[in-house]
């Protein structure tokens, strides 16, 4: 499957927000953002300019996409998924990217950051509901319980996430993980107010619409 493997640092440059693709780094003074908020190339220090109304929407659409590693193909194909779901279009996309499995894991805090979730989906570290899923885009349902495989629970990655000093983990209101567990559950599908995405999905929505 095809993947970007250059420097994510890049990118969050290149969009002008901490995207937060490396985990701690991106809170700390290593930050390239903090250091460097230019965007990248020989031209990134030039005067900016005013930016068109279709330059706002693409730079949107590709702050999410990037944001939650998704191809174009696929992110489209998302959208279109969204777009016929009953509601409001930018609503349903965001709760679709938020429903992937490697995001969920990620925001369940069992990896660092969505890329090592979905190469830990991918390597089928993960079960739901008691079976294994190596599909980083499966979308998790109410009621769904993931959990890091019995298989998988002696790594050290893992190992780390258990007992006292387990790190504490903000989730978000519709997920539920008990700390020092390597269990999560999906406590009901999540809502725009409680995806802290920094996004105007309209942007999106008016791009795709076009």
């Amino acid at each position: 499957m095809a993947r970007y493997t250059g420097s994510v640092c890049r990118l969050c440059r290149r969009e002008g927000t901490k995207l937060f693709l490396k985990g701690d780094r991106c809170y700390s003074a290593k930050c390239a953002i903090s250091k460097r908020p230019t965007p990248p190339g020989m031209h990134g220090q030039a005067r900016a300019k005013k930016m068109s109304e279709y330059g706002m929407q693409l730079r949107e659409k590709q702050k999410v996409r990037r944001t939650y590693g998704v191809l174009e193909t696929q992110f489209r194909r998302t959208f279109d998924n969204a777009d016929r779901m009953k509601g409001i279009t930018g609503d349903n996309l965001l709760s679709l990217l938020e429903r992937r499995l490697d995001n969920v894991v990620y925001r369940m805090g069992l990896a660092a950051t969505r890329r090592q979730a979905r190469q830990l989906v991918s390597h089928a570290h993960f079960t739901v509901n008691g079976k294994k899923v190596n599909i980083p885009s499966y979308l998790v349902k109410a009621g769904d319980v993931i959990e890091v495989a019995e298989s998988s629970r002696s790594s050290e990655l893992f190992k780390r996430l258990t007992g006292e000093n387990a790190p504490m983990t903000l989730l978000p209101a519709w997920l539920e993980r008990a700390k020092g567990t390597l269990q999560g559950t999906v406590a009901h599908l999540p809502t725009r107010e409680e995806i802290d995405t920094p996004v105007e999905e309209h942007l999106i929505v008016e791009l795709y619409s076009k």
